[in-house]
């Protein structure tokens, strides 16, 4: 008896080591599994500041960096953990590999541990130093993590696939941060504009980042911002009213016959009368286009700026005009608004 209890065991270890070799994979998502950090989330840089690079060959030496790298390195930066956690749903969908959707839902848990009470995400969690505990909507963030939320809780975009007690607390945490996005825009004048880049974690005001990085209106995020908001169906007065605040602003601070290049030799605009930019930043009273330099200075003219920041940034760019010209019609008319 006792040897065909051991037969049978051995026999179904076998067919389980069987099955999951034979388990379809994926080189990047396999990847993407050695580079998760303990929390779950993902780094967007390794201890010794190389950057993730999915492309590169995994060597010993690499796989030591990797392994030196902390906890506190976890980030929503650069598209850091939400690039991940949509890539490792969608390959679990095809290759039904088990691996995937385990390391996928633990970048879930990381992500919604990270959430404010106020409904805001920093840029880093668990590292609080300098800005990276800030409410942060730069580069998307915020909203790329509230994107993957909002799939869970409409199952769409293959997040139908991660477990079913993951539906209530992403509704719940885009409840928090739907908030979060209407109480932190902007008004000038009594009017609703556009949104920071950042914001104090507790006061929930404007807050600056890097150096060149001033507290100030922010038109690359708000455009996507307003694009999140454009995700709910039968939108409350309040969602329609921060929609159609957003695009007054946009629409009333357009620069029209212009282009941005960005050269060695001074980047600047250029006339286009086909081009229509917005600057990058903008006084948050003012309503004027400022510039930051690396000594923590505003300028009022790109040519006032350092040559080094002057071409290192996206001072100006068209982020409001497929917001304006196709979004928001498609939006109006989608929900009967006239």
């Amino acid at each position: 008896m006792k040897d065909l209890k051991l037969f049978l065991s051995i026999a179904c270890c076998n067919l389980l080591m069987s099955c999951h070799a034979q388990m379809p994979t994926d080189s990047i998502a396999d990847k993407m599994l050695i580079y998760q950090l303990s929390n779950g989330g993902w780094p967007k840089q390794l201890e010794d500041k190389s950057v993730v690079n999915y492309d590169l060959a995994l060597t010993p030496e690499l796989k030591e960096k990797i392994k030196a790298t902390t906890a506190f390195h976890a980030t929503f930066d650069n598209k850091a953990t939400s690039r991940e956690v949509i890539y490792l749903v969608k390959t679990y969908k095809k290759t039904q590999n088990k691996r995937y959707l385990r390391a996928a839902e633990k970048g879930l848990d990381y992500i919604l541990e990270a959430q404010y009470a106020n409904g805001g995400w920093p840029q880093y969690y668990p590292d609080k130093a300098l800005y990276r505990s800030e409410i942060t909507y730069n580069d998307d963030a915020m909203i790329n993590v509230l994107n993957i939320l909002q799939d869970i809780a409409t199952q769409t975009n293959d997040f139908e696939n991660v477990n079913a007690s993951y539906v209530d607390k992403s509704k719940a945490a885009v409840s928090k941060g739907l908030s979060c996005i209407l109480k932190t825009q902007i008004k000038q004048n009594e009017k609703l504009a556009i949104w920071a880049a950042q914001y104090d974690k507790d006061s929930m005001l404007p807050a600056k980042a890097r150096a060149f990085e001033p507290a100030s209106l922010s038109t690359s995020e708000s455009a996507s911002i307003v694009r999140f908001l454009m995700r709910f169906k039968n939108p409350s007065a309040e969602i329609r009213n921060s929609i159609n605040g957003a695009v007054n602003w946009f629409t009333e601070s357009e620069i029209k016959g212009y282009r941005f290049e960005r050269e060695r030799t001074g980047s600047g605009l250029i006339r286009d009368n086909s081009a229509t930019v917005w600057a990058r930043f903008y006084d948050l009273e003012k309503n004027i286009p400022i510039f930051g330099d690396r000594d923590n200075t505003v300028k009022l003219k790109l040519e006032d700026l350092s040559p080094e920041r002057r071409n290192g940034y996206a001072w100006y760019g068209n982020w409001g005009q497929k917001l304006i010209e196709k979004d928001y019609p498609k939006w109006l008319a989608s929900n009967g608004i006239k």
